[in-house]
């Protein structure tokens, strides 16, 4: 049934989208100066998890690669790479490499100055979760060099803009700013049926489509891992079409899977939040982040805590119940 198991994917990047021409147009024109020497606008993308910012960013860029000769281009993640240093220097494996840059005594700021310093051919930076970077100063730095564009990817405008100081923020507040809204299910069904049609070796029915994405509640992250695990299940069971039950069967572990990607790729700070949480059942904003500072050596401030349980709860892994003193949160059973 699995013809190419890589089109069923996460991560891959279809030679076509499916329902979001508006959006690679705007991030389209925004890019498009570099197609004539000159540097591209600052592009913002936001929206929820699961809309395909960040696999729009990558398809839109590979297609400016294909016109333009000379350009350089990198992706960061900055969930995993979170602080200046690894920042900084995933972004400069993109322009040089990085060979002669020693991890563990290169100065940050070394890094920082060969950065400005470059002067070669047009670079994209694609940040991927920016609003995670610990010291925002990586933004700067990419701003003050020359022929650089930076494609920013969040979920929220306030949880990247509110962190600024006001010499950025006003840099970056003319930023193209393109908004990603949740999939519908007729929309969904198309994605899945562009995968089905280049990934697997059979048609599926719509009704188990229209299932698959209803279940997905607009993500297409987890609506395509559905997919996924009904074709697999399906493949060992020696069964030449996908059934009602395979499908059943296939959602909670899709739902699963993006819980436990997501838990994989909190920052140390998160994972302590997260495991008190998690000890604790439930528990106020106050006692959390007593126990907080008591369970870490360098504890960051009560703002940035609030933005780390913000994400959490935006990617489903904490539950945020009440308002202000009464607020309470607990661990997420994650749609099961």
């Amino acid at each position: 049934m699995i013809g190419d198991a890589r089109v069923l994917q996460p991560e891959f990047v279809p030679r076509e989208v499916e329902h979001r021409d508006g959006e690679v147009d705007a991030l389209t024109n925004a890019l498009d100066p570099i197609t004539r020497g000159e540097s591209g606008e600052t592009a913002f993308l936001f929206g929820p998890s699961g809309t395909g910012k960040t696999c729009i960013a990558q398809y839109t860029v590979e297609r400016l690669r294909e016109q333009v000769v000379d350009i350089e281009y990198q992706y960061v993640n900055c969930w995993r790479d979170y602080t200046r240093y690894r920042a900084l220097y995933r972004i400069l494996e993109g322009i040089e490499g990085t060979l002669d840059i020693h991890r563990q005594s290169t100065p940050t700021d070394e890094l920082s100055e060969r950065l400005r310093s470059y002067d070669g051919a047009p670079y994209v930076v694609v940040l991927d979760e920016v609003d995670q970077l610990q010291d925002t100063g990586v933004l700067y730095d990419l701003y003050s060099t020359r022929d650089c564009t930076m494609v920013l990817v969040a979920n929220r405008e306030t949880d990247v803009f509110d962190d600024l100081d006001d010499r950025l923020s006003s840099r970056l507040h003319s930023a193209r700013r393109v908004r990603f809204d949740k999939y519908g299910i007729d929309e969904l069904v198309a994605i899945l049926e562009a995968r089905i049609k280049w990934g697997l070796t059979t048609d599926i029915d719509r009704a188990h489509l229209e299932h698959i994405a209803d279940a997905s509640a607009g993500d297409a992250r987890i609506a395509i891992g559905i997919l996924r695990n009904a074709a697999r299940d399906a493949e060992r069971a020696g069964r030449e079409e996908l059934t009602a039950d395979l499908v059943d069967g296939a959602i909670p572990e899709a739902r699963q899977q993006v819980r436990r990607t997501n838990l994989e790729t909190l920052t140390e700070h998160q994972r302590v939040l997260y495991d008190i949480i998690d000890d604790q059942g439930e528990i106020d904003p106050g006692e959390l982040y007593g126990q907080y500072q008591e369970r870490v050596s360098d504890p960051k401030t009560n703002r940035t805590v609030r933005n780390h349980l913000q994400k959490m709860v935006h990617y489903d892994l904490v539950v945020a119940e009440g308002e202000k003193r009464a607020r309470t949160y607990r661990v997420s059973d994650g749609g099961a």
